[in-house]
């Protein structure tokens, strides 16, 4: 008996992955994408262009047709005019302090509710509000309601047990600034740092408590490594956006008595100085300086959910 064998019938050859049908399926795919993509780029990318190509001149609104082309005049300017240096240090000294501070309370604040307590919920939402409110509506708050040397909230209680009654605003104008920008970004620190209190390995934290290790030792050696990438990536994400407030600024003093940040400056040479060259210089400064934080921001973004997946 003999066994015959038959040839393997080969498959029709199908679409390679770099041909044509691979090609328009890619674009098919891709394609409800591109008005986003239109739209973005006309709206973000075309004005920050423009930005850069009106810093090499020295324009100002009120001569149009005086404008001339300077090259890095204005950048020049910016960097070594005594008043817009000022406005970087003031923005540098802003964006650390509430940063630091935002994060220290934030980490106590995530502390707390990271444990069990009757009236949870209701104490983790009045937390959370001040990081809900209008930016604005925070700078008006603090500086009517609380600062107001007649009828503020902090002088009335100051004369209620006998206190001094200062001028918060002209007494101590950073700080005010400070404490409101404080007082709605701890929230944000305390959201990101409690996610990371939560995503700890509870069994390393009851094994190191059958050894009798002690809560601040816990905490030293167990949940502040693990935070590390937190605090990281609150640090940055908070001197993103505090290095472009603008809101707090304006609304509390004004941009007087040293408080103008590098955004008010901006604002003061556009619409009060009418110079527009020195303004966009100014502002791209800005973007460069947001872009790098930025940049380190989604290192430290990439490294969490790389270690997240590792977890699982």
């Amino acid at each position: 008996m003999t066994a015959t064998t038959t040839a393997p019938v080969a498959a029709p050859p199908g679409p390679t992955p770099h041909g044509p049908n691979a090609r328009l399926r890619a674009w098919a795919t891709r394609a409800p994408l591109l008005p986003a993509l239109v739209f973005m780029i006309v709206v973000t990318q075309l004005p920050f262009v423009a930005t850069v190509v009106i810093s090499f001149f020295d324009w100002n609104a009120l001569y149009p047709n005086a404008r001339r082309f300077t090259g890095f005049d204005n950048y020049h300017q910016v960097l070594t005019d005594a008043d817009l240096r000022h406005s970087v240090w003031t923005t540098v000294l802003l964006t650390a302090t509430v940063v630091l501070v935002s994060l220290l309370l934030g980490l106590a604040l995530a502390l707390l509710l990271d444990r069990r307590f009757w009236g949870r919920g209701v104490v983790r939402t009045l937390l959370i509000a001040p990081f809900l409110v209008v930016p604005v509506a925070a700078a008006l708050l603090w500086k009517h309601v609380l600062y107001n040397p007649e009828y503020g909230l902090l002088n009335g209680l100051l004369h209620y047990v006998g206190g001094p009654q200062p001028d918060w605003i002209s007494d101590t104008p950073l700080l005010a600034v400070e404490a409101s920008l404080i007082w709605q970004w701890t929230p944000f620190m305390m959201l990101i740092l409690l996610a990371g209190l939560q995503s700890r390995d509870q069994q390393q934290i009851e094994a190191a408590r059958v050894d009798g290790a002690s809560d601040w030792q816990i905490f030293r050696h167990l949940t502040l490594p693990h935070l590390r990438r937190y605090l990281e990536l609150g640090a940055l994400l908070g001197s993103i956006y505090i290095v472009q407030n603008f809101d707090a600024v304006f609304t509390i003093t004004s941009g007087g008595l040293g408080t103008a940040n590098l955004p008010y400056t901006v604002y003061q040479s556009f619409y009060q100085a009418h110079e527009n060259g020195l303004a966009s210089a100014a502002g791209v400064l800005v973007v460069i300086g947001s872009i790098v934080i930025a940049t380190f921001a989604l290192r430290v973004v990439s490294s969490l959910f790389r270690e997240e997946v590792s977890r699982a």
